[in-house]
């Protein structure tokens, strides 16, 4: 690659994609549950935090390179960005902006084991 060739970056931003859902999507699929929920600026995919025990948020940008994602808590609009590891700032987002504020911490409702405090990271 020579200098004025410079590697495809995807936007860290798009404010008109919506997040994937109302929760972990990757936990979703196989029933699995989060502490904290993060949505990538991006693609809008939501993922669970790094206190989670599958940390899906950061394996998503591991997996794709987006890097940014903003809170998906009720009252937070905070975004991290992965690669300068710090809090940045960003545009407002999609509706919603973040999971329903019924839904339990952790979550969801039924799936949260009992001894839940001893599998966060």
């Amino acid at each position: 690659m020579n200098e004025q060739q410079q590697p495809s970056v995807a936007p860290a931003f798009d404010t008109a994609v919506p997040p994937s859902g109302e929760g972990c999507a990757d936990c979703d699929a196989v029933g699995g549950w989060w502490v904290h929920l993060r949505r990538c600026a991006a693609c809008g995919h939501v993922g669970c935090c790094d206190s989670s025990p599958a940390q899906h948020a950061s394996a998503h940008h591991a997996q794709s390179g987006h890097r940014v994602v903003q809170s998906f808590e009720p009252g937070e609009d905070w975004f991290w960005d992965y690669v300068e590891e710090r809090v940045v700032e960003g545009p407002a987002l999609a509706e919603p902006t973040s999971r329903p504020d019924g839904q339990p911490v952790p979550g969801p409702k039924g799936r949260v084991p009992v001894d839940w405090r001893s599998h966060v990271h």
